[in-house]
C-alpha cells in the first residue's frame, strides 16, 4: 500500500468519515457516484469495486457490462456540505479509474482517454497545463418547464449589485471549492442577467477535469441551499449571452514554458505557434466534442462574444482562438486561449481533443496562419472568405458530419468512445428535430 492510500485510511479514522462516494462520468461528462463504508476502502485499492458498466452511457455492452472502479488515492477530499456541525461523520469522495475484471484500463472511461493522450504529450517532453473561466447562470426556483427562466438579478459585466444573491453565492462556492483544495483566481457577475463566472487556477489537465466535475457539484449543491437553480446550459436565455468555459492552454518543458520565446511575435515560440496551427485546422472537427449539446450551437452563432470563426488573434476576443498579453518579465503567463468550449462539456474528452490537435500541429510542422486583428463578426462572408476565416460548425449535425470523418479525433477517443458518441448525438439531433418549437408555433400557427 503506498503513502497517499495509507493517507486516505488514516483520514477516514480520524475524521470518522462514514460513507466514501467513489466518482467517475460517464461517455458525455455526467458524473457518476457509488458509496462505500470505509472497510471497504482498503479491498477498492487493491482490486477495485465492481459495477455493471452496461447501465453506464458508453462504457460497455451487454455482453462485457462486468467493470470495476478502482479510487485514486490523490483525489481523496472531504465534502463540505455532508459534514455535521461538529465536522465529524462526514462523507468524503474521490475519483476513480474505471477497469476492466482484468484490471486493465476502460478504453471507454473518459478519464483514460485523457490520460493517454497527456502520456502521449509527456513522450514529446511536454506537460499540459490548463485554466478554465467558468461560466454558469443562476435562476429563481425552479422555471416552469417549456419557459424561460426568471435570472436572480440585472446585473451586467462586474456588476456589483448591492445585497445581490450573486455576491453571497458566489462566497459561499469559492469557500466550499477552496476546503476541497481547489484555487479560485478570481470570480465576478458576467454579462448576461444572473450570470456568473468564476475561474479556476492553472493545474496540470487531469487535475484541472476533476477540479471541474466537482465544481459542477459545489455550485448545484449551493444553489440547493441558496433556494436558487444554477445551470450550466449553453444558451438558455434568447436574448443574452451564453456561458462558455474560456480555457488557457499551455506546454511546459520540466518548469519551462515551451510558448516562450524572448524577442520573438507576441512573445510565442515555434511550438506555440505550431500548437496554434494544430488547433485551427482541426477546430471543426473537435467542435462536436468540446460542444456536444444541439443547445451548444445556440451559443456559438447566437452572439454573446462567443467564437464562430476559425481564426486566431492577439487579444482579439472575436477569434476562437486568442493570445493574451504578454506580461513583461513573466515567460510562464505566455499562453493561449481556446474559446469555443463551453460549460456543458464531457472536461477529459474536451482537453483530450485540444491537446491532441495542437499536438498534431507540432508533429507535423504546420505554419500559423496570419492572425485576425480585426472584429471578425463585423466582417462581411465575402472578408472573411478572402482573409481565409471558415466557420465553425453551425449545429450539432454539421459538427457531428465533420467529426466523423476525423482520424484524429477517432484516434484520440479510441473506437468505442468515437461510436458511441457519434450514435449518441446522432439521437440528440434526431430527437430534436422531430419537435415543434415554440418559436414555429408562434411564428406559423396564426399565418398559416
Amino acid at each position: 500500500m503506498d503513502r497517499q492510500q495509507e493517507f486516505v485510511l488514516r483520514s477516514i479514522e480520524e475524521r470518522d468519515i462514514r460513507f466514501v462516494r467513489l466518482w467517475f462520468t460517464d461517455v458525455l461528462g455526467f458524473l457518476k457516484s457509488v458509496a462505500v463504508a470505509p472497510a471497504e476502502l482498503e479491498g477498492a485499492f487493491a482490486e477495485g469495486i465492481g459495477f455493471d458498466g452496461s447501465a453506464i452511457e458508453g462504457l460497455a455492452r451487454v455482453h462485457e457490462a462486468d467493470m470495476l472502479v478502482r479510487p485514486d488515492p490523490s483525489t481523496y477530499q472531504v465534502l463540505p456540505w455532508r459534514v455535521s456541525d461538529d465536522g465529524q461523520h462526514g462523507t468524503a469522495r474521490m475519483f476513480c479509474d474505471v477497469l476492466t475484471p482484468d484490471g486493465e484500463p476502460a478504453h471507454a472511461d473518459p478519464r483514460f482517454v485523457l490520460r493517454r493522450t497527456l502520456e502521449k504529450a509527456a513522450g514529446m517532453g511536454f506537460t499540459f497545463y490548463t485554466h478554465p473561466e467558468v461560466e454558469f447562470y443562476l435562476f429563481k426556483g425552479d422555471p416552469v418547464p417549456g419557459t424561460e427562466p426568471v435570472p436572480v438579478d440585472s446585473g451586467g459585466y462586474f456588476d456589483h449589485v448591492p445585497r445581490g444573491t450573486a455576491h453571497d453565492f458566489r462566497r459561499a462556492a469559492i469557500t466550499m471549492l477552496e476546503a476541497m483544495g481547489i484555487s479560485v483566481e478570481f470570480s465576478h457577475h458576467e454579462g448576461g442577467p444572473g450570470q456568473n463566472e468564476i475561474d479556476l487556477r492553472y493545474a496540470d489537465a487531469l487535475s484541472t477535469a476533476d477540479n471541474i466535475m466537482t465544481f459542477r457539484t459545489v455550485i448545484k449543491e449551493v444553489a440547493l441551499q441558496e433556494g436558487v437553480l444554477a445551470s450550466f446550459m449553453p444558451k438558455p436565455l434568447v436574448e443574452h449571452p451564453g456561458s462558455g468555459m474560456h480555457t488557457h492552454l499551455s506546454l511546459f518543458e520540466g518548469d519551462t514554458n515551451a510558448f516562450y520565446e524572448a524577442g520573438a511575435r507576441y512573445q510565442l515560440s515555434r511550438t506555440g505557434r505550431q500548437f496554434i496551427a494544430g488547433l485551427l485546422r482541426h477546430a471543426p472537427e473537435i467542435t462536436a466534442v468540446t460542444n456536444q449539446f444541439v443547445n451548444s450551437y445556440k451559443r456559438l452563432w447566437g452572439g454573446g462574444e462567443a467564437p464562430s470563426y476559425v481564426c486566431w488573434g492577439h487579444n482579439n476576443r472575436s477569434a476562437l482562438i486568442r493570445v493574451p498579453m504578454y506580461k513583461p518579465g513573466k515567460a510562464n503567463s505566455v499562453r493561449v486561449e481556446y474559446r469555443a468550449l463551453d460549460a456543458a462539456a464531457n472536461p477529459y474528452l474536451a482537453y483530450a481533443v485540444l491537446l491532441a490537435a495542437g499536438l498534431r500541429g507540432i508533429e507535423q510542422g504546420y505554419d500559423l496562419p496570419e492572425g485576425a486583428e480585426d472584429d471578425v463578426w463585423a466582417l462581411t462572408d465575402a472578408e472573411r472568405r478572402a482573409l481565409g476565416i471558415a466557420p465553425l460548425p453551425a449545429s450539432l449535425d454539421h459538427a457531428i458530419a465533420i467529426m466523423e470523418e476525423s482520424e484524429l479525433v477517432a484516434e484520440t477517443l479510441g473506437e468505442g468512445v468515437f461510436d458511441f458518441f457519434l450514435r449518441n448525438k446522432r439521437q440528440e439531433w434526431a430527437d430534436y428535430r422531430h419537435q415543434v418549437t415554440p418559436y414555429e408555433l408562434r411564428r406559423y400557427l396564426p399565418v398559416l
